[in-house]
């Protein structure tokens, strides 16, 4: 799926949105107050539809349900993952932490437990939009921590001996707010508003959950880690590469 350019939320063109779900009365819902809202949406009833509307009419944003027949949330998540960056946040039922933890962990970038106002779905929305958006305020091209591994800005990849390894966007942008903090710790809860907005704050399973992913991309040993370091009860740190290299 081709990229898209950045743009301002504010543009004149509206924001296209794929809603996935098998009960109509949720899908008429979902629609009436996304179109209240500026956006144009699209419909699937199922996971199949999904993959074909997906390519169909390349949207900004998926949001589906995980409970659905023939191929759940969970699988469809999985193969639009495979061809896509495209942000979906999940549905998923009240409570069940496990279902929101399958989801991030396959790459899902939100979820919203049912029953939800329109309010709570159009906050999620807008958050996950900017998230995509997000752009790279680095002047730098390829930045070298050490002799293991360096951080191109303009691709959003880190290359780790020599072999490029790709980032998804909120794994980027996390990495990139602490190689700019670098040296210092940075709180859970400032992490959380840079990274995903100021709305998940307390949100710190996200951040555990993408703290894992970006070190085991990076580091040699994830269990050991390097770079990004935990400073307990406070947050997270990345090595201070500056001072070392001036050594």
């Amino acid at each position: 799926m081709v990229d898209k350019v950045p743009t301002n939320l504010e543009q004149t063109a509206p924001r296209l949105i794929l809603v996935v779900d098998d009960e109509p009365r949720m899908i008429r819902f979902i629609r009436m107050n996304l179109e209240l809202e500026g956006y144009q949406v699209v419909e699937a009833r199922n996971g199949l539809q999904a993959l074909e509307q997906a390519r169909q009419h390349l949207p900004d944003l998926i949001i589906m349900d995980v409970m659905m027949p023939e191929m759940d949330g969970f699988e469809t998540l999985h193969m639009i993952r495979e061809i896509s960056t495209t942000p979906v946040i999940l549905l998923t039922i009240k409570g069940d932490e496990e279902d929101r933890i399958r989801g991030l962990e396959l790459g899902a970038d939100d979820y919203v437990t049912k029953p939800f106002s329109p309010r709570e779905l159009n906050s999620r929305v807008q958050a996950v939009l900017r998230r995509a958006e997000w752009p790279s305020s680095q002047p730098r091209t390829i930045l070298r921590i050490d002799d293991r591994l360096s951080v191109d800005f303009n691709r959003h990849q880190v290359i780790v001996n020599d072999q490029r390894i790709d980032l998804r966007p909120t794994e980027y942008r996390l990495l990139n707010h602490l190689i700019q903090n670098a040296g210092w710790v940075v709180p859970h809860d400032a992490l959380l508003a840079k990274v995903w907005g100021y709305e998940y704050r307390e949100e710190t399973h996200y951040l555990r959950l993408y703290i894992n992913y970006l070190r085991k991309k990076i580091e040699e040993d994830p269990a050991n880690p390097k770079y990004i370091l935990t400073e307990r009860g406070a947050g997270y740190r990345f090595m201070d590469y500056q001072n070392q290299m001036d050594r």
